[in-house]
């Protein structure tokens, strides 16, 4: 297996992380429930995303942060939910490549899931 290399890789595993989550109903009710998300409008800008934290291109401009309190101002974003969004999102990844940047988006990963945790947990002191 190759590693993550270009655009085109990371819109692979990121096509195939949602075909995983969205199959998944202890979390797909987030992304078509509570989000409504619609998959050819949001792959483009998770992919922007990841070929900016990964590749280093750029393109990404929103506030990853706010957007997911304001999910988690809709729908509680628990502990265990994070759990099931890292699996899904590792083994998108190890079905198709392997290398430093594979292990690099993997530990981006878990420490967005960290420190998305700590800022909900914080908002949830607040209420």
């Amino acid at each position: 297996m190759k590693d993550i290399q270009n655009q085109e890789d990371l819109y692979e595993v990121i096509n195939d992380f949602y075909k995983k989550l969205l199959a998944d109903e202890a979390i797909s009710y987030i992304f078509t429930d509570v989000v409504k998300i619609k998959l050819e409008d949001h792959l483009p800008i998770l992919v922007a995303f990841w070929s900016q934290s990964i590749l280093g291109t750029g393109g990404y401009f929103n506030n990853l942060t706010q957007i997911h309190l304001d999910v988690n101002a809709k729908s509680y974003l628990s502990k265990e939910l994070f759990e099931i969004w890292l699996n899904h999102f590792e083994a998108a990844i190890n079905e198709n490549f392997y290398g430093i940047n594979c292990e690099r988006m993997k530990n981006q990963a878990h420490n967005l899931s960290t420190v998305m945790q700590i800022k909900i947990a914080k908002e949830r002191e607040k209420e």
